[in-house]
């Protein structure tokens, strides 16, 4: 069945709202009634429309929700540095104020901490997780130093040209032949990040790790992992679903960005695995 392109495109505006005292920009797609909805965590130092060509792709029944992390895009800037499980608590209130007494999480790097903590947090709330190219933080196969030199500093959000010059060697996959491609995706969803902000970000996932309690996490967990990712080495995919009780790892051909890039490889796959 062809679907609209309207709906496909999911165009709602931008909302804001206060919860747990933090004031985010969030987005609504309220899809089908009585569906679970999918919450999307953003990646560092990127907004909500980041996920535009996931979500364009993915059933359009389903409901989603996405927000902007505190001081990115349109939420406000934070006062002081902040933590996943603050963070958490705000986007469950969130789903709360919007009528949701279930949900789906999918994180997608730095946002893949976030999705982990959330469902750790909330085991009866959450009802599945995927996580995209991610890992457990603090204690994670990294990436080589020369990879996470560069995505230490918030310079490849600031600066078009600088990103184009590195995007094939800390992305991986489409980005190592199509640079201008990755590129445009990711300032489309960018604004000026002020380092502090940026910085705040780095502070949330520096200081935390999810391997010490990730077999607590029994909701059905899909892990999404690529083998040509120079930030998350796809072995840390591999880990994670091991731990994991009902961890289930897909891996794929390509980069950090593959599920935005080329939506259409994996958004099949995400689909098929929320509605099991």
């Amino acid at each position: 069945m062809t679907t609209p392109p309207d709906r496909r495109a999911r165009g709602n505006p931008p909302s804001m709202i206060t919860v747990r005292g933090r004031r985010l920009a969030y987005r609504h797609d309220p899809g089908d009634p009585g569906r679970v909805p999918l919450v999307l965590c953003n990646g560092i130092g990127s907004g909500m429309e980041l996920f535009d060509p996931l979500v364009a792709e993915l059933d359009p029944g389903r409901p989603v929700v996405r927000f902007d992390a505190p001081g990115i895009g349109g939420s406000a800037r934070p006062k002081l540095p902040y933590v996943y499980h603050q963070l958490a608590a705000a986007v469950r209130a969130l789903l709360g104020r919007l009528g949701y007494a279930r949900a789906d999480v999918l994180g997608i790097s730095w946002g893949g901490g976030l999705a982990q903590q959330f469902a750790f947090q909330y085991p009866g709330f959450c009802r599945r997780a995927v996580l995209l190219a991610t890992a457990t933080g603090l204690w994670t196969v990294p990436g080589t130093p020369r990879v996470l030199g560069r995505i230490l500093h918030p310079r490849r959000h600031r600066d078009p040209e600088y990103a184009r010059s590195i995007a094939g060697d800390i992305y991986g996959g489409s980005a190592r032949h199509d640079p201008d491609g990755t590129v445009a995706l990711l300032h489309s969803s960018m604004r000026a990040i002020p380092v502090r902000d940026y910085l705040y970000q780095l502070a949330a996932i520096s200081c935390w790790t999810s391997l010490p309690w990730l077999p607590l996490i029994r909701q059905p967990t899909l892990v999404l992992a690529g083998d040509d990712d120079p930030i998350i080495p796809s072995v840390n995919g591999a880990i994670m679903s091991q731990l994991l009780p009902r961890g289930e790892l897909h891996r794929y051909r390509g980069g950090h960005l593959t599920a935005l890039t080329e939506p259409e490889l994996l958004a099949p796959v995400i689909d098929e695995f929320l509605d099991r």
